[in-house]
């Protein structure tokens, strides 16, 4: 888990079955192709349930599955397989379209004008889907094919879970020609309770609530499920088990949200996130924290502040990126991970990008400081889940000296 310490979710046979089952119907058909023709590419673990009951709704369809190397060699995995069909987490919808505007905008001269210019036609279009206008056809042969064929020429769709992505990324790639199925879900759901599907999308949203299931917006707006592919109980703790259902045997998921009047579920915040600070004012982190990494300049952050007098962060720079822009404004900010995080003239940078975020939040939950971390945030060093979500725990406790001194607790 993200936010506590790890518990053993005992989900059935039954349950994964059901929530297959389920799942099917919102798995994309495409004329002309043979269930035997179409290829998925996995790098998610297996061991992670999402990535295990899509590998379960794969085979149960006959496709062909392709295993990734690693993170790494993406890139090079997806060249070779050409997949139709991936599972992706929104951190690596995130690093794929950092790469693709480096690269566009470092090409240069009338190149470089092209790409922006079709990312702003990208960004003015305003239903959904393939391109109708002049200017949309020409953007995207000129550009949105590239994308494509940078994820291999025959992508389907890609199905992303595990947290929320970005609304404005979801649409330009579904504007790019590349289909984005947000779903959600958790562990101890087998995981999926909802997902968009093709002819139902909806951007900002999870989609329609699987058909077996049954949810339920409890008074204090968190999303309670019941259902076949809801899980056993948590492994030798029935205490936590019983803390977990409502009376009358609905799972609490722990997330805030809504059904809007067309019978999207939307997440709006994590309750088990949430923290208050000593003023008693509720912010919810990970909203903060999926604006703020619309900046190139900011690769990871967590908004901390429970129980304190203000609002902080910790932020992992794009060590990449900024490299990259002190190079082309002739800036020293050094070479390591350690110097650059020290680097006078990138923390003035990023505060130029936190004051831009202050400005779309409110007065309580905009960040008053914030300190820059000396390396990257990795699975290994245990600060990220295998899906690339932030344990919160433990960045903490790795960082704990530059959270001391956000907040003067330093000797």
């Amino acid at each position: 888990g993200t936010t506590g310490k790890p518990k053993g979710v005992m989900l059935t046979h039954h349950n994964i079955v059901a929530n297959v089952l389920a799942s099917d119907p919102r798995i994309p058909r495409v004329k002309g192709l043979q269930n035997t023709e179409i290829r998925i590419l996995s790098f998610l673990p297996i061991c992670h349930i999402f990535e295990r009951m899509l590998f379960y709704l794969y085979q149960y369809n006959g496709y062909s599955v392709y295993f990734a190397e690693s993170i790494d060699k993406m890139g090079d995995n997806i060249k070779e397989v050409k997949p139709h069909i991936m599972s992706v987490v929104p951190r690596l919808i995130e690093k794929v379209y950092d790469k693709i505007y480096d690269k566009g905008t470092s090409a240069g001269g009338l190149k470089s004008k092209i790409f922006l210019w079709a990312l702003g036609v990208n960004k003015a279009k305003q239903n959904i889907g393939k391109p109708s206008g002049l200017m949309e056809m020409i953007a995207d042969k000129l550009v949105f094919s590239k994308w494509r064929e940078g994820l291999g020429g025959n992508i389907i769709t890609l199905v992303s879970g595990s947290a929320a992505l970005q609304p404005r990324l979801n649409k330009m790639f579904q504007n790019a020609g590349i289909p984005i199925l947000e779903g959600y879900g958790l562990t101890e759901t087998s995981p999926v309770i909802s997902v968009n599907s093709f002819g139902k999308i909806k951007v900002g949203t999870v989609g329609h609530v699987l058909e077996n299931l049954d949810v339920k917006i409890q008074e204090d707006g968190e999303i309670t499920v019941k259902g076949p592919s809801v899980f056993k109980g948590y492994f030798k703790n029935e205490e936590m088990t019983k803390e977990v259902f409502t009376e009358d045997g609905y799972f609490k998921t722990g997330d805030i949200g809504h059904i809007d009047d067309e019978g999207y579920l939307h997440i709006t915040d994590r309750k088990k996130e949430m923290f208050k600070t000593s003023g008693g004012k509720y912010i919810a982190p990970q909203v903060i924290e999926n604006q703020a990494k619309a900046s190139k300049f900011i690769e990871q952050i967590m908004v901390v502040g429970d129980g304190e007098k203000m609002p902080c962060a910790l932020i992992q720079p794009d060590f990449n990126f900024v490299q990259h822009w002190a190079e082309r404004k002739n800036i020293n900010i050094g070479k390591t991970p350690e110097e650059i995080a020290n680097s006078t003239e990138l923390k003035e940078r990023i505060g130029k990008e936190i004051d831009y975020l202050n400005t779309k939040l409110g007065s309580w939950e905009q960040i008053k400081r914030f300190e820059l971390t000396p390396e990257v945030w990795t699975i290994d060093s245990g600060v990220l889940t295998p899906t690339l979500k932030l344990k919160r725990k433990a960045v903490k406790e790795r960082y704990i000296k530059l959270y001391n001194k956000m907040y003067g607790y330093e000797a």
